[in-house]
Order: C-alpha cells, then structure tokens, then sequence
C-alpha cells in the first residue's frame, strides 16, 4: 500500500520567518503537533509542539522573535507518495522521527504521515487477520 493511502493531504505549512508564538498559535487551532517549513513548496525543516517547548518555552525565549528558521529541524526526513507503508515505517525508525513530510516526484510537500496513522493502518489490518484466523479456527 502506498504512503498516499494513508498521509494527510491537508498538511500544515510556514515559511521560515514564521514566529514560534504564530506557529504554536497554528497548530492550537489547527489540532496538529507540527508544521511542515516550506520554501518555494520543498520542505526545508519541521518544527513539531515538542521544539517549541524545548526550543522556546524552557529556554524562556521570545516567541515574538523567535522564528521557524530559529527552531526548525532542517532537511526533514521525507517519503515519496508512492513509498510503501513498511518503507515509511522503516524510514521513521531510521531517522528516529514520528512524523515525516510526504513529497511528491517534483519534492514538492504533498502532505504529512505520522506514527500514529501507520498504527491505525496496522492495527485495522491485525484485526482483520485475527477476523480471518477465528473464522477459519476450528471448533475446540
């Protein structure tokens, strides 16, 4: 199954000189732990919920200066949309991340999967082997 199966398309992106206060900001009312940093539609950096408190809240920095460029992981791990799921999985484990942008062919953002949206593709597809396997169980 391909990563386009499962990723959100609706993915939430800034530019660089976005403020750390404007993205917390963004992701409150958009009900999202991260926003993808864009330039010209290529992802240049990731700032997740986790980044703002350890970038910005605990070190008690300005979040009216503070930028996405300030406080960004740069070159964000990605996955095509044509990659599988198991690849992406890998993907996430090797670059030890829970969300990764997903890219088209052009490496433009064509969305966003997360750790959680594999496990409830996993999940869905383990209950229905179990369905499968209980079904087929003889009667004991």
């Amino acid at each position: 199954m391909p990563v386009s199966d499962v990723a959100r398309t609706d993915v939430v992106t800034a530019s660089r000189a976005q403020t750390a206060g404007n993205l917390a900001t963004v992701m409150s009312e958009e009900e999202v732990g991260s926003v993808v940093i864009t330039d010209e539609r290529k992802p240049v950096g990731i700032v997740t919920d986790r980044d703002l408190v350890v970038e910005v809240l605990e070190p008690r920095r300005d979040p009216k200066t503070t930028t996405a460029g300030d406080v960004m992981t740069e070159s964000p791990a990605t996955v095509t949309a044509t990659e599988g799921v198991f690849e992406a999985t890998r993907a996430m484990h090797d670059n030890t991340v829970r969300r990764m942008p997903v890219v088209d062919d052009e490496g433009n953002v064509a969305g966003i999967v997360t750790l959680d949206d594999l496990l409830v593709l996993l999940t869905d597809e383990l209950d229905n082997l179990a369905s499968v396997i209980e079904s087929e169980s003889p009667p004991y």
